[in-house]
């Protein structure tokens, strides 16, 4: 494997020091009652202390959510105290793309010698996701209230047009076939149950237990429930919301976390339960495309990342995605020609929801154990997020014992 000059030459990602919740769907499960900011801190160092990696390791945090919870106007600092460390850090969001911005705000950290080891920590809850009421001073309407999740996903006020528009739009723009579309959301379950038969998804979700505020049990969040096995059969038959989109071929809303740290090589090799294993970032690329065309974004990000690079689609070992909608692989393919088939052999948002702020977090950790299976090699990350915007990530692990 040809190695490239890397972004962020001094920051590496410690492998085996991730992990992430289970995403149960909105509504579903005991995460849909606890303040998440609060419960995301209180995972994080539950993994951590699961992968031998004592909180006080950590210099700084950079969280990333995209909806309201009680007291969001403290921020990392908040949540830092939840899980026992009185450490600064920094909040982001950016739609769906957060959870992959977050990974490269933290190495930009130790790329620019602030600290030795950052912790990335995204969450969201879906569930009882708040209303905000406006004042509106200078209009007829004198309030006006948004549900923050529904009311944004449904309307783009750049666009005025829902998100699950921009899907169809780009399905006809690409003249994709429906039957295709079907096949894709069929064959992204068949991999995400693979990964779970297999033991796979053990191996980066951590089962965790929920408390009330009188400290009884809530409730213990150890499966993505709302994923069921589906048939073709049962997806051709449903009814298409817009071109090519049904409710079997689109992502759902869900609550979870997810975690990672950032750090120099030398704190990798200390922290690190396999030290020989070198994660890098390669390079990142960001796009936005024309309006309500959001499918297509990631493709171009990336073309352009791997044009950058100086790789092809044939140099990468995995490739993973954030996909809200299956037109999403199905306009990759086009743009790229690379085979769908090939993307998310361990599962992805379309099966196991949608979170928004930890969802590409859990891709890239999910990207990475897999990588590390197949002896290392170039590992892509990307995905959409609202604006019509794509992001991509490209990471390097190579692996010292298997040489």
């Amino acid at each position: 494997m040809t190695t490239t000059s890397a972004l962020f030459p001094r920051a590496r990602i410690p492998y085996g020091t991730w992990g992430s919740s289970y995403f149960p769907a909105w509504q579903t499960s005991a995460l849909a009652e606890v303040n998440i900011g609060q419960f995301a801190g209180e995972a994080m160092a539950r993994i951590l202390s699961l992968r031998r990696v004592p909180t006080s390791a950590l210099e700084y945090l950079v969280i990333g959510s995209t909806i309201p919870w009680h007291w969001k106007f403290w921020t990392a600092p908040l949540v830092a105290s939840c899980m026992g460390r009185r450490i600064p850090g920094f909040h982001l969001e950016q739609a769906c793309a957060t959870g992959l911005q977050a990974v490269l705000v933290g190495a930009a950290e130790i790329e620019a010698g602030a600290k030795d080891v950052v912790g990335v920590l995204t969450f969201d809850r879906t569930s009882d996701s708040p209303v905000g009421v406006f004042p509106e001073r200078r209009a007829h309407q004198r309030t006006h209230a948004i549900a923050d999740v529904w009311d944004n996903f449904g309307f783009d006020p750049a666009t005025g047009r829902a998100m699950l528009a921009a899907a169809g739009l780009t399905a006809r723009k690409y003249k994709v076939d429906r039957r295709e579309v079907d096949d894709i959301a069929f064959h992204r379950y068949e991999q995400y149950f693979r990964a779970k038969d297999s033991g796979f998804l053990n191996r980066v979700l951590v089962p965790l237990d929920l408390l009330n505020v009188g400290g009884r049990p809530l409730g213990r969040i150890d499966e993505d429930k709302g994923v069921k096995r589906i048939s073709l059969g049962s997806l051709r038959a449903q009814r298409e919301l817009d071109t090519c989109v049904t409710s079997g071929t689109q992502t759902h809303a869900s609550d979870g976390m997810a975690t990672l740290l950032v750090t120099t090589r030398e704190k990798a090799r200390e922290l690190s339960a396999r030290p020989e294993i070198d994660i890098r970032l390669i390079g990142k690329s960001e796009v936005r495309c024309e309006p309500s065309h959001m499918p297509e974004a990631p493709a171009f990000a990336v073309q352009r990342l791997l044009q950058r690079a100086g790789l092809t689609m044939n140099d990468i070992a995995v490739a993973k995605n954030h996909n809200p909608f299956a037109v999403n692989d199905a306009v990759f393919t086009k743009v790229t020609g690379h085979d769908w088939r090939k993307l998310n052999q361990t599962g992805c948002p379309l099966v196991w929801g949608h979170p928004q702020g930890p969802t590409l977090t859990r891709v890239t950790i999910e990207a990475l154990e897999e990588a590390v299976d197949l002896g290392g090699g170039y590992v892509l990350v990307f995905g959409c997020a609202a604006g019509d915007v794509g992001i991509a990530a490209l990471f390097e692990v190579r692996d010292g014992g298997t040489r």
